[in-house]
């Protein structure tokens, strides 16, 4: 690779590092061919981006992004694969899916909204945070709830008022 076109995959990564908030580097080392295109099917079906880069391009690249990668640059060792997405949680999915079938892909660490998880005992808790999306349909389910609570209250209510009153007018006759 010359100089010039290491340059331009710095440049590449420097600008996908700068705009995406969520980052995740795994170990994929070690699987066949066909299990490779597996988990780039999977990643394309969650959207996810997934590349396998060099140690010291990425670690040029975090230099050059105004990110602070922290401890993430102490993980930039064997092989490195960079995983992109939208979803915080969807790489996290990916990884975890696919190793109900393989022992891989491993993984090396994660930067997501300026927190830092190193280390692939992270994995699970990945999984459980929460997307931008899922945590807006929590908030509108816990404002839509006391609504729904007085209107079927009275309904309910209703109903029953309107038993009542017909009973009565029964009696009555």
């Amino acid at each position: 690779m010359t100089r010039q076109e290491k340059s331009e995959v710095i440049d590449n990564l420097t600008a996908q590092l700068t705009e995406n908030a969520t980052i995740y580097l795994a170990d994929i080392s070690g699987l066949d061919a066909g299990s490779t295109s597996n988990l780039r099917r999977a990643c394309f079906k969650a959207g996810v981006k997934l590349n396998v880069v060099k140690n010291t391009l990425l670690s040029k690249a975090m230099e050059n992004c105004d990110k602070d990668f922290g401890e993430l640059t102490e993980v930039l060792k064997g092989n490195t694969s960079l995983m992109v997405s939208e979803t915080s949680n969807a790489p996290a999915k990916v990884i975890k899916e696919f190793r109900k079938k393989s022992e891989k892909p491993l993984l090396k660490g994660a930067f997501i909204e300026e927190a830092i998880y190193v280390g692939d005992n992270q994995l699970d808790m990945l999984v459980d945070i929460k997307s931008k999306e899922e945590l807006v349909g929590d908030i509108i389910g816990l404002l839509q709830s006391p609504a729904k609570n007085v209107i079927s209250a009275l309904k309910s209510g209703g109903n029953t008022l309107s038993g009542l009153v017909k009973t009565l007018s029964e009696r009555e006759g």
